[in-house]
Protein backbone atom coordinates (compact mmCIF):
# COMPACT_ATOMS: atom_id res chain seq x y z
CA UNK A 1 0.00 0.00 0.00
CA UNK A 2 1.11 3.67 -1.02
CA UNK A 3 2.28 6.41 1.90
CA UNK A 4 2.81 9.56 2.00
CA UNK A 5 5.44 10.54 4.78
CA UNK A 6 4.47 14.80 5.07
CA UNK A 7 7.36 16.71 7.30
CA UNK A 8 7.43 20.38 7.99
CA UNK A 9 10.57 22.02 8.89
CA UNK A 10 10.35 24.73 11.66
CA UNK A 11 13.29 26.81 11.94
CA UNK A 12 13.59 30.63 12.44
CA UNK A 13 16.43 32.92 11.15
CA UNK A 14 18.65 35.38 14.19
CA UNK A 15 18.74 38.85 12.33
CA UNK A 16 22.54 40.25 12.96
CA UNK A 17 22.36 43.54 13.74
CA UNK A 18 25.08 46.23 11.75
CA UNK A 19 28.59 45.73 13.42
CA UNK A 20 31.16 47.83 12.01
CA UNK A 21 35.13 47.05 12.27
CA UNK A 22 35.17 50.19 15.86
CA UNK A 23 32.96 47.98 17.43
CA UNK A 24 35.11 44.86 17.92
CA UNK A 25 36.21 44.28 21.36
CA UNK A 26 33.73 47.15 22.55
CA UNK A 27 30.62 45.58 22.04
CA UNK A 28 29.16 42.00 22.15
CA UNK A 29 25.73 42.22 21.36
CA UNK A 30 25.30 41.14 17.44
CA UNK A 31 21.58 41.09 16.92
CA UNK A 32 18.44 42.94 15.70
CA UNK A 33 16.68 42.36 18.31
CA UNK A 34 13.70 44.53 16.96
CA UNK A 35 14.48 42.81 13.78
CA UNK A 36 13.97 39.30 15.43
CA UNK A 37 11.03 40.00 17.22
CA UNK A 38 9.06 41.19 14.05
CA UNK A 39 9.75 38.85 11.88
CA UNK A 40 8.83 35.71 13.92
CA UNK A 41 6.05 37.64 14.76
CA UNK A 42 4.57 38.15 11.26
CA UNK A 43 5.44 34.27 10.08
CA UNK A 44 3.86 32.88 13.34
CA UNK A 45 0.65 34.99 11.84
CA UNK A 46 0.81 34.65 8.90
CA UNK A 47 2.12 31.09 8.56
CA UNK A 48 2.73 28.90 11.38
CA UNK A 49 -0.36 29.48 13.34
CA UNK A 50 -3.36 29.26 10.26
CA UNK A 51 -0.73 25.89 8.95
CA UNK A 52 -1.14 24.13 12.69
CA UNK A 53 -4.58 24.97 13.11
CA UNK A 54 -5.54 23.33 9.63
CA UNK A 55 -3.33 20.44 10.29
CA UNK A 56 -5.18 20.10 13.83
CA UNK A 57 -8.53 20.18 11.73
CA UNK A 58 -7.26 17.30 9.51
CA UNK A 59 -6.68 15.40 12.30
CA UNK A 60 -9.40 15.79 14.12
CA UNK A 61 -11.52 15.11 10.80
CA UNK A 62 -9.41 12.11 9.83
CA UNK A 63 -8.34 10.74 12.86
CA UNK A 64 -5.41 8.10 12.97
CA UNK A 65 -5.27 7.90 9.26
CA UNK A 66 -3.67 11.80 8.62
CA UNK A 67 -0.13 11.73 10.36
CA UNK A 68 2.67 14.17 9.90
CA UNK A 69 5.98 14.88 11.40
CA UNK A 70 7.86 17.82 12.07
CA UNK A 71 11.39 19.59 13.22
CA UNK A 72 12.25 22.17 15.03
CA UNK A 73 15.86 23.65 15.32
CA UNK A 74 16.95 24.63 19.11
CA UNK A 75 17.76 28.44 17.85
CA UNK A 76 14.11 28.58 16.42
CA UNK A 77 12.13 26.74 19.45
CA UNK A 78 13.97 29.75 21.63
CA UNK A 79 12.66 32.74 19.36
CA UNK A 80 9.46 30.89 19.33
CA UNK A 81 9.73 30.87 23.31
CA UNK A 82 10.09 34.79 23.43
CA UNK A 83 8.39 35.99 20.68
CA UNK A 84 5.36 33.40 19.68
CA UNK A 85 4.70 30.94 22.58
CA UNK A 86 1.25 30.36 21.32
CA UNK A 87 3.19 28.44 18.07
CA UNK A 88 5.02 26.06 20.66
CA UNK A 89 1.41 25.33 23.04
CA UNK A 90 -0.12 24.45 19.16
CA UNK A 91 2.32 21.89 18.77
CA UNK A 92 1.83 20.58 22.27
CA UNK A 93 -2.09 20.38 21.56
CA UNK A 94 -1.15 18.13 17.92
CA UNK A 95 1.27 15.93 19.85
CA UNK A 96 -1.41 14.65 22.60
CA UNK A 97 -3.06 13.49 19.23
CA UNK A 98 -1.04 11.18 18.46
CA UNK A 99 -0.72 11.54 15.21
CA UNK A 100 2.28 13.87 15.01
CA UNK A 101 6.42 12.90 15.07
CA UNK A 102 9.00 15.19 15.70
CA UNK A 103 12.41 14.68 14.44
CA UNK A 104 16.11 15.68 15.49
CA UNK A 105 18.11 17.92 13.60
CA UNK A 106 21.17 20.26 15.00
CA UNK A 107 20.24 22.83 17.80
CA UNK A 108 21.61 25.74 15.52
CA UNK A 109 20.92 24.49 12.17
CA UNK A 110 24.29 24.84 11.39
CA UNK A 111 26.55 22.99 9.66
CA UNK A 112 29.35 21.12 12.27
CA UNK A 113 28.15 17.87 10.41
CA UNK A 114 30.66 18.97 7.76
CA UNK A 115 33.61 19.59 9.68
CA UNK A 116 33.53 18.68 13.77
CA UNK A 117 31.85 15.13 14.59
CA UNK A 118 31.64 16.03 18.37
CA UNK A 119 30.19 19.58 18.00
CA UNK A 120 27.59 17.82 15.42
CA UNK A 121 26.94 15.03 18.03
CA UNK A 122 26.44 17.51 21.06
CA UNK A 123 23.81 20.07 19.18
CA UNK A 124 21.75 16.91 17.75
CA UNK A 125 21.74 15.64 22.21
CA UNK A 126 20.96 19.03 22.80
CA UNK A 127 18.24 19.60 20.24
CA UNK A 128 16.83 15.98 21.34
CA UNK A 129 16.25 17.39 25.35
CA UNK A 130 14.54 20.39 24.22
CA UNK A 131 12.00 18.07 21.87
CA UNK A 132 11.47 15.72 25.25
CA UNK A 133 11.30 18.59 27.30
CA UNK A 134 8.23 19.91 25.55
CA UNK A 135 6.80 16.96 24.07
CA UNK A 136 7.72 13.87 25.85
CA UNK A 137 8.82 12.19 22.47
CA UNK A 138 12.49 10.84 21.93
CA UNK A 139 13.55 11.57 18.38
CA UNK A 140 14.12 8.32 16.32
CA UNK A 141 14.81 9.48 13.12
CA UNK A 142 17.30 12.69 12.12
CA UNK A 143 16.98 15.52 9.77
CA UNK A 144 20.14 17.56 9.05
CA UNK A 145 20.22 21.03 8.67
CA UNK A 146 19.27 21.59 4.78
CA UNK A 147 18.46 17.65 4.47
CA UNK A 148 22.78 17.65 4.41
CA UNK A 149 23.46 13.87 4.02
CA UNK A 150 26.95 12.07 3.06
CA UNK A 151 27.85 8.35 3.57
CA UNK A 152 30.26 9.64 6.21
CA UNK A 153 27.36 11.82 8.09
CA UNK A 154 25.27 8.36 7.66
CA UNK A 155 27.45 6.33 9.47
CA UNK A 156 27.56 8.86 12.59
CA UNK A 157 24.04 9.22 12.04
CA UNK A 158 23.47 6.16 12.75
CA UNK A 159 26.46 5.37 15.31
CA UNK A 160 24.57 8.15 18.00
CA UNK A 161 21.47 5.50 17.91
CA UNK A 162 18.75 6.85 15.08
CA UNK A 163 16.77 4.39 12.79
CA UNK A 164 16.54 6.87 9.85
CA UNK A 165 17.46 9.82 8.10
CA UNK A 166 15.84 12.23 6.10
CA UNK A 167 17.37 13.24 2.65
CA UNK A 168 16.95 14.63 -1.08
CA UNK A 169 16.19 12.66 -3.75
CA UNK A 170 18.24 14.56 -6.02
CA UNK A 171 18.85 12.77 -9.41
CA UNK A 172 22.52 12.61 -9.59
CA UNK A 173 22.94 10.32 -6.78
CA UNK A 174 19.59 8.53 -7.68
CA UNK A 175 20.71 7.63 -11.03
CA UNK A 176 17.88 5.38 -12.44
CA UNK A 177 16.34 4.82 -9.56
CA UNK A 178 13.07 6.00 -7.33
CA UNK A 179 12.95 8.22 -4.28
CA UNK A 180 9.50 6.21 -3.96
CA UNK A 181 11.63 3.41 -1.85
CA UNK A 182 13.04 2.85 1.22
CA UNK A 183 16.74 2.92 1.16
CA UNK A 184 20.26 2.24 3.31
CA UNK A 185 23.02 4.12 4.80
CA UNK A 186 26.11 2.71 2.32
CA UNK A 187 28.13 2.63 5.42
CA UNK A 188 25.39 2.07 7.99
CA UNK A 189 23.10 -0.48 6.87
CA UNK A 190 21.32 -0.38 9.95
CA UNK A 191 19.98 3.39 9.06
CA UNK A 192 17.00 3.51 6.99
CA UNK A 193 16.86 6.87 4.78
CA UNK A 194 13.98 8.63 3.57
CA UNK A 195 14.23 10.56 0.51
CA UNK A 196 12.38 13.76 -0.29
CA UNK A 197 10.26 13.46 -3.70
CA UNK A 198 11.85 16.85 -5.69
CA UNK A 199 8.93 17.65 -8.23
CA UNK A 200 6.03 16.43 -5.56
CA UNK A 201 7.05 18.28 -2.73
CA UNK A 202 7.84 21.45 -4.74
CA UNK A 203 4.59 21.90 -6.30
CA UNK A 204 3.46 22.68 -3.32
CA UNK A 205 6.02 24.65 -1.61
CA UNK A 206 7.74 26.37 -4.64
CA UNK A 207 5.38 26.51 -7.30
CA UNK A 208 1.43 26.19 -6.28
CA UNK A 209 0.47 29.79 -6.99
CA UNK A 210 2.74 30.39 -10.21
CA UNK A 211 -0.12 31.16 -12.80
CA UNK A 212 3.05 30.84 -15.25
CA UNK A 213 3.50 27.18 -13.82
CA UNK A 214 2.02 24.09 -16.68
CA UNK A 215 0.49 23.04 -13.28
CA UNK A 216 -1.14 25.86 -12.18
CA UNK A 217 -4.16 25.46 -10.96
CA UNK A 218 -2.74 22.25 -8.69
CA UNK A 219 -5.70 20.83 -6.82
CA UNK A 220 -5.72 17.75 -4.79
CA UNK A 221 -7.54 14.97 -6.42
CA UNK A 222 -5.07 15.58 -9.49
CA UNK A 223 -1.88 15.85 -6.92
CA UNK A 224 -3.16 12.25 -5.21
CA UNK A 225 -2.96 11.32 -9.26
CA UNK A 226 -0.12 11.31 -9.86
CA UNK A 227 1.23 9.61 -6.72
CA UNK A 228 -2.24 6.80 -7.56
CA UNK A 229 -0.37 6.49 -10.90
CA UNK A 230 2.75 5.74 -9.95
CA UNK A 231 3.67 1.95 -10.28
CA UNK A 232 2.52 0.02 -7.43
CA UNK A 233 5.24 -1.35 -6.19
CA UNK A 234 6.76 2.19 -5.52
CA UNK A 235 5.38 2.89 -2.22
CA UNK A 236 6.83 5.37 -0.14
CA UNK A 237 6.15 9.25 -1.02
CA UNK A 238 8.43 12.12 0.96
CA UNK A 239 6.80 15.39 0.60
CA UNK A 240 9.05 17.04 2.67
CA UNK A 241 8.96 21.32 3.17
CA UNK A 242 9.22 24.06 5.80
CA UNK A 243 6.13 25.20 7.36
CA UNK A 244 6.73 28.22 6.00
CA UNK A 245 5.53 27.52 2.76
CA UNK A 246 2.14 27.60 4.00
CA UNK A 247 1.00 30.85 4.35
CA UNK A 248 4.35 32.95 3.17
CA UNK A 249 6.37 31.23 0.15
CA UNK A 250 2.59 30.38 -0.82
CA UNK A 251 0.53 32.96 0.32
CA UNK A 252 -2.99 31.94 2.34
CA UNK A 253 -5.08 34.01 -0.42
CA UNK A 254 -3.81 30.99 -2.87
CA UNK A 255 -5.87 28.76 -1.03
CA UNK A 256 -3.21 26.35 -0.19
CA UNK A 257 -4.24 25.54 3.30
CA UNK A 258 -7.61 24.27 1.52
CA UNK A 259 -5.25 22.40 -1.25
CA UNK A 260 -3.83 20.69 1.96
CA UNK A 261 -7.11 20.03 3.88
CA UNK A 262 -8.29 18.35 1.01
CA UNK A 263 -5.36 15.87 0.53
CA UNK A 264 -6.58 12.86 3.14
CA UNK A 265 -9.95 12.28 1.71
CA UNK A 266 -8.64 12.60 -1.96
CA UNK A 267 -6.07 10.29 -0.74
CA UNK A 268 -7.83 7.83 1.37
CA UNK A 269 -10.04 7.39 -2.13
CA UNK A 270 -7.07 6.19 -3.69
CA UNK A 271 -6.41 3.65 -0.70
CA UNK A 272 -3.38 6.06 -0.06
CA UNK A 273 -2.13 6.31 3.74
CA UNK A 274 -0.02 9.00 5.33
CA UNK A 275 2.68 7.35 7.61
CA UNK A 276 5.86 9.30 10.33
CA UNK A 277 9.01 8.60 9.31
CA UNK A 278 9.81 5.71 12.05
CA UNK A 279 6.38 4.11 11.16
CA UNK A 280 8.24 3.79 7.68
CA UNK A 281 11.27 2.93 9.07
CA UNK A 282 9.57 0.07 10.98
CA UNK A 283 7.22 -1.20 8.69
CA UNK A 284 9.27 -1.33 5.73
CA UNK A 285 12.45 -3.25 4.27
CA UNK A 286 15.46 -1.46 2.23
CA UNK A 287 15.53 -2.08 -1.78
CA UNK A 288 19.34 -1.35 -1.23
CA UNK A 289 22.17 1.06 -0.22
CA UNK A 290 22.43 4.69 -1.60
CA UNK A 291 26.26 5.56 -2.35
CA UNK A 292 26.43 9.09 -1.47
CA UNK A 293 30.28 9.72 -1.51
CA UNK A 294 29.92 13.63 -1.95
CA UNK A 295 27.42 15.48 0.24
CA UNK A 296 24.05 16.76 -0.91
CA UNK A 297 21.13 19.08 0.20
CA UNK A 298 18.06 20.20 -0.85
CA UNK A 299 19.08 23.60 -1.20
CA UNK A 300 19.73 24.70 -5.36
CA UNK A 301 19.45 22.89 -8.81
CA UNK A 302 22.76 21.80 -7.64
CA UNK A 303 21.74 20.09 -4.37
CA UNK A 304 24.92 20.04 -2.59
CA UNK A 305 26.12 22.36 -0.04
CA UNK A 306 27.92 24.90 -2.55
CA UNK A 307 25.07 27.71 -1.58
CA UNK A 308 26.74 27.59 1.75
CA UNK A 309 30.22 27.00 0.96
CA UNK A 310 30.27 27.89 -2.93
CA UNK A 311 32.68 30.77 -2.61
CA UNK A 312 36.13 31.68 -0.77
CA UNK A 313 34.34 34.21 1.56
CA UNK A 314 31.92 31.43 2.64
CA UNK A 315 34.81 29.15 2.99
CA UNK A 316 36.75 31.58 5.00
CA UNK A 317 34.32 32.44 7.38
CA UNK A 318 33.32 28.47 7.93
CA UNK A 319 36.65 27.63 9.02
CA UNK A 320 37.15 30.38 11.21
CA UNK A 321 34.43 29.99 13.14
CA UNK A 322 34.75 26.01 13.32
CA UNK A 323 38.56 26.49 13.90
CA UNK A 324 37.23 27.30 17.47
CA UNK A 325 34.58 24.78 17.86
CA UNK A 326 36.75 22.69 20.59
CA UNK A 327 38.03 25.99 22.63
CA UNK A 328 34.00 26.86 22.74
CA UNK A 329 33.19 23.46 23.70
CA UNK A 330 36.14 23.49 26.60
CA UNK A 331 35.11 27.01 27.67
CA UNK A 332 31.08 26.42 28.04
CA UNK A 333 30.59 29.50 28.30
CA UNK A 334 26.86 30.42 28.77
CA UNK A 335 26.48 33.49 26.59
CA UNK A 336 29.53 31.95 24.40
CA UNK A 337 27.59 29.04 23.71
CA UNK A 338 24.53 31.26 22.90
CA UNK A 339 26.31 33.41 20.86
CA UNK A 340 28.27 29.95 18.72
CA UNK A 341 24.39 28.55 18.68
CA UNK A 342 23.31 31.84 16.55
CA UNK A 343 26.15 32.04 14.77
CA UNK A 344 26.29 29.00 13.24
CA UNK A 345 22.91 29.14 11.59
CA UNK A 346 23.27 28.25 7.85
CA UNK A 347 21.39 31.59 6.80
CA UNK A 348 24.93 33.51 7.72
CA UNK A 349 26.31 31.73 5.35
CA UNK A 350 23.36 31.81 2.84
CA UNK A 351 23.55 35.66 2.66
CA UNK A 352 26.93 35.36 1.26
CA UNK A 353 26.46 33.41 -2.00
CA UNK A 354 27.52 35.02 -5.27
CA UNK A 355 25.33 32.20 -7.04
CA UNK A 356 22.12 32.94 -9.10
CA UNK A 357 19.37 30.49 -7.97
CA UNK A 358 15.79 30.57 -9.17
CA UNK A 359 14.61 30.47 -5.71
CA UNK A 360 15.17 34.69 -4.29
CA UNK A 361 17.33 35.66 -1.89
CA UNK A 362 16.38 38.19 0.69
CA UNK A 363 20.00 39.25 2.20
CA UNK A 364 17.94 41.54 4.56
CA UNK A 365 20.18 44.61 6.03
CA UNK A 366 23.19 43.31 3.21
CA UNK A 367 23.44 45.11 0.22
CA UNK A 368 25.41 42.51 -1.24
CA UNK A 369 27.22 39.07 -0.44
CA UNK A 370 30.77 40.76 0.06
CA UNK A 371 28.56 43.28 2.76
CA UNK A 372 27.53 40.10 4.26
CA UNK A 373 30.38 38.56 4.55
CA UNK A 374 32.54 41.89 6.09
CA UNK A 375 29.40 41.91 8.82
CA UNK A 376 29.55 38.53 9.53
CA UNK A 377 33.42 38.48 9.74
CA UNK A 378 33.11 41.96 12.22
CA UNK A 379 31.12 39.94 14.58
CA UNK A 380 33.66 36.43 14.20
CA UNK A 381 36.41 38.60 15.18
CA UNK A 382 35.05 39.69 18.21
CA UNK A 383 33.97 36.43 18.95
CA UNK A 384 37.20 35.11 18.44
CA UNK A 385 38.45 37.19 20.54
CA UNK A 386 35.91 36.69 23.58
CA UNK A 387 36.73 32.94 23.10
CA UNK A 388 40.31 33.20 23.16
CA UNK A 389 40.33 35.08 26.20
CA UNK A 390 38.32 32.67 28.25
CA UNK A 391 40.74 29.60 26.65
CA UNK A 392 44.28 30.55 25.08
CA UNK A 393 45.35 30.63 21.47
CA UNK A 394 48.93 29.77 22.56
CA UNK A 395 47.74 25.91 23.91
CA UNK A 396 48.69 23.72 20.97
CA UNK A 397 46.33 20.92 19.55
CA UNK A 398 48.12 18.33 21.02
CA UNK A 399 47.28 19.94 24.43
CA UNK A 400 43.72 20.59 23.48
CA UNK A 401 43.27 17.58 22.42
CA UNK A 402 44.49 16.08 25.62
CA UNK A 403 42.59 18.20 27.69
CA UNK A 404 39.46 17.32 26.07
CA UNK A 405 40.35 13.50 26.41
CA UNK A 406 40.55 14.33 30.12
CA UNK A 407 37.49 16.46 30.12
CA UNK A 408 35.76 13.34 28.51
CA UNK A 409 36.93 10.83 31.00
CA UNK A 410 35.92 12.71 33.81
CA UNK A 411 32.79 13.10 32.23
CA UNK A 412 32.24 9.43 32.21
CA UNK A 413 33.57 9.00 35.31
CA UNK A 414 31.22 11.61 36.88
CA UNK A 415 27.98 9.72 35.18
CA UNK A 416 29.08 6.11 35.96
CA UNK A 417 29.54 7.69 39.76
CA UNK A 418 25.69 9.38 39.27
CA UNK A 419 24.20 6.06 38.20
CA UNK A 420 26.21 4.34 41.39
CA UNK A 421 24.95 7.05 44.24
CA UNK A 422 21.24 6.58 41.62
CA UNK A 423 21.74 2.55 42.53
CA UNK A 424 22.96 2.98 45.97
CA UNK A 425 19.73 5.67 47.10
CA UNK A 426 17.34 3.15 45.53
CA UNK A 427 19.04 0.28 47.64
CA UNK A 428 18.91 2.90 51.14
CA UNK A 429 15.27 3.36 50.28
CA UNK A 430 14.60 -0.21 49.68
CA UNK A 431 15.99 -1.32 52.96
CA UNK A 432 14.16 1.82 54.95
CA UNK A 433 11.22 0.57 53.67
CA UNK A 434 11.52 -2.98 54.14
CA UNK A 435 12.55 -1.43 58.12
CA UNK A 436 9.74 0.28 58.42
CA UNK A 437 7.53 -2.51 57.26
CA UNK A 438 8.84 -4.61 59.87
CA UNK A 439 8.84 -2.06 62.38
CA UNK A 440 5.19 -1.33 61.96
CA UNK A 441 4.36 -5.67 62.07
CA UNK A 442 6.31 -5.03 65.11
CA UNK A 443 4.24 -2.70 66.62
CA UNK A 444 1.27 -4.30 66.14
CA UNK A 445 1.33 -7.82 67.20
CA UNK A 446 0.36 -8.19 70.67
CA UNK A 447 2.70 -9.34 73.72
CA UNK A 448 1.83 -12.38 75.19
CA UNK A 449 1.00 -12.84 78.63
CA UNK A 450 3.44 -14.80 80.69
CA UNK A 451 2.53 -18.06 82.51
CA UNK A 452 1.62 -17.71 86.45
CA UNK A 453 3.08 -20.14 88.60
CA UNK A 454 2.27 -21.22 91.71
CA UNK A 455 4.67 -22.02 94.39
CA UNK A 456 3.85 -25.52 95.46
CA UNK A 457 3.39 -26.08 99.39
CA UNK A 458 5.00 -29.20 100.31
CA UNK A 459 2.81 -31.70 101.90
CA UNK A 460 3.78 -32.40 105.95
CA UNK A 461 4.94 -35.50 106.81
CA UNK A 462 3.01 -38.14 108.56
Amino acid sequence: MKTICLYFEIHQIIHLRRYRFFDIGTDHYYYDDYENERSITDIAERSYMPALNAIGEMIKENGKEFKVAFSLSGVGMEQLEMHAPQVLEKLQELNGTGCVEFLAEPYSHGLASLINEESFATEVKRQMEKVKEYFGQTPKVLRNSGLIYSDDIGLQVSQLGFKGMLTEGAKHVLGWKSPHYVYHSALAPSLKLLLRDVNLSDDISLRFNNSDWEGYPLFADNYIQKIADCPEEEQFYGIFMNLYALGISQPLSSNILEFLKALPACAKAKGITFSTPTEICLKMKSAGALDVPDTLSWMDEERDVSTWLGNPMQREAFNKLYGIADRVRIANDSRINQDWDYLQATNNFRFMTTKSSGVGIDRGIYTSPFDAFTNYMNILGDFVTRVNNLYPEDIDNDELESLLTTIKNQGDEIAMKDKEITRLQAKIEKIETASDKLRAQIEKKPVPKKASTKKSTPKKAE
